[in-house]
């Protein structure tokens, strides 16, 4: 704050209490609703649910018709699984490596992505209740899915509260632990944090513990439940098209008086 307030004071600007003044506008836009991003009551703000993105001509890869029906279908969303070529504080290797050891031997089918990236050598072999593919288009892989496991990214967890998917989060740093917590507080799933070593670099997740909670959102109907209310009302909001016509409108109510400050 004192930085910014030095910058403010050079261009004649008033001084803030705190960074987040900076991001309230003559118009602020929220991506989700109440529920899922909360913000105090006095806050100014208009809500417009979520904004995803897929393909319209987008298809499925080869086996995806092949998933039984019969039997849970999980979908494993990590990210990228290395950052750098060495471990860092944010890899998502540690989503995959608990998934493997918690999953392979459970009655399900276990597609894992990775959002275009490469598996690192070690999970070069995958339990035989495994399946990897670099890219599966989100929307549709959700709605297949009876199950999200993620990084707890703002995406992924939009992603599957408006396909009314639960979720078991591993959040790979804060910002996806909040995420995360939310998620679980609105009862459209769980998460585990992961523990770090003395070094800061090595992440670990308990398999027994992620087992537990995969178990528990699978067969506790009211985790389905509550995502699909969610679903619902995050649907309800106005998304991409009403938020940028809402965007155009702003701009033209003010373009005389920006044509005057010129």
């Amino acid at each position: 704050v004192p930085v910014l307030n030095k910058i403010l004071a050079e261009h004649g600007l008033a001084p803030i209490q705190k960074t987040e003044e900076l991001l309230k506008g003559d118009l602020t836009l929220v991506l989700g609703m109440p529920e899922t991003d909360p913000l105090p009551p006095e806050t100014q703000a208009t809500y417009i649910g979520a904004i995803l993105w897929q393909k319209t001509d987008a298809e499925p890869p080869d086996w995806f018709a092949q998933l039984n029906h019969a039997k849970p279908v999980i979908w494993i969303y990590s990210g990228n699984p290395r950052y750098l070529p060495v471990a860092t504080p944010v890899d998502s290797a540690v989503v995959i490596r608990a998934c493997i050891a918690a999953l392979e031997k459970e009655d399900a089918q276990v597609v894992l992505t990775t959002g275009h990236h490469a598996l690192p050598n070690e999970f070069k072999y995958l339990p035989a209740n495994f399946r990897h593919h670099p890219f599966v288009p989100g929307l549709m892989m959700a709605r297949r899915s009876d199950l999200l496991i993620h990084h707890g990214g703002f995406g992924s967890c939009q992603t599957g509260l408006y396909t009314g998917v639960p979720a078991v989060i591993i959040p790979t740093y804060s910002e996806r632990e909040s995420n995360a917590r939310r998620v679980k507080a609105v009862g459209a799933g769980e998460f585990i944090a992961p523990t770090t070593d003395s070094s800061g670099r090595k992440k670990y997740v308990d398999p027994d513990e992620l087992r537990e909670k995969v178990r528990q959102v699978l067969s506790a109907p009211t985790y389905v439940e509550t995502a699909k209310r969610i679903s619902e009302k995050m649907q309800s909001f106005g998304g991409a098209r009403w938020t940028a016509d809402r965007i155009d409108e702003f701009c033209q109510s003010w373009d005389g008086h920006i044509q005057k400050i010129v």
